[in-house]
């Protein structure tokens, strides 16, 4: 199924989005997922296990991303490679085929790329049938709606993942320093983007990680990176490294397939 026929109108249940046939039980029912779900974590791509405290995903957790890009989409490309289903909620701009790039399978994807007002419903829907959710919440979400849709987590065994601010998320992610390859003095070609990716969170998660990647390498794929590799010659100075970002992200969000 091409990945545009995962999309699910703004209103309509999850439970009808896809032939007519999609359940929350016919999913949870495949073979696949059974063993999964007995799993405490799901997985994650290997470059990324160094920054979550159980070396993946935890079940039943919120882990809140300061800002959508290819970070967020890699971070659901592993559990959907191993067969999760994944649902995309209120984020228009996802770069589908960038993320089927790095393992995401899109006939196991669901997009709502406008949930409406009643997307707190739309995400109960797809928490129901779905392993993991990419949320952007088209507003801030109040302390009754994360309640509810914390313990809908708790109960499915699923993991939320969400753009922007989640009090109470189990892990925190952001993008802390970039760093571009490409860029000269106001002229080049962008060719990858050297980030440093800090996390941290509550309780298990509370003890601080960083990383280099590559987000995206060359090759569009999410890579360790050694930021010694990246040449002295870039902007140096804030001003002019913001201007080398705003001059590179419509080229990274083409990368990416926003």
């Amino acid at each position: 199924m091409p990945a545009e026929t995962g999309r699910i109108p703004a209103g309509q249940p999850a439970s009808t989005a896809m032939h007519g046939a999609f359940t929350p039980e016919a999913i949870l029912e495949r073979p696949e997922l059974q063993g999964a779900r007995e799993c405490g974590t799901l997985p994650v791509l290997p470059v990324l296990r160094e920054l979550l405290p159980r070396g993946g995903l935890a079940r039943g957790s919120v882990v809140a991303v300061a800002e959508f890009g290819l970070l967020c989409l890699a971070l659901a490309a592993g559990a959907s490679a191993a067969g999760a289903w994944c649902g995309m909620a209120g984020l228009p701009e996802a770069g589908v085929l960038a993320a089927v790039g790095l393992g995401l399978n899109a006939e196991r994807t669901l997009l709502v790329p406008d949930p409406g007002p009643a997307w707190p419903q739309v995400v109960a829907s797809l928490l129901d049938g779905c392993e993991i959710v990419l949320l952007r919440p088209p507003e801030k979400a109040t302390a009754q709606i994360r309640r509810r849709l914390e313990a809908m987590l708790r109960r499915g065994r699923g993991v939320l993942l969400v753009t922007g601010d989640w009090p109470g998320a189990q892990v925190r992610l952001r993008v802390v320093a970039r760093r571009w390859t490409g860029l000269g003095d106001g002229h080049g070609r962008l060719r990858a983007c050297c980030a440093e990716v800090a996390a941290d969170g509550r309780g298990e998660a509370a003890l601080a990680r960083t990383r280099w990647l590559s987000l995206p390498a060359e090759d569009g794929t999410v890579t360790v990176a050694d930021p010694v590799d990246i040449p002295a010659d870039l902007p140096v100075d804030f001003r002019a490294a913001r201007q080398a970002s705003a001059r590179a992200e419509p080229v990274l969000r083409a990368v990416s397939g926003g």
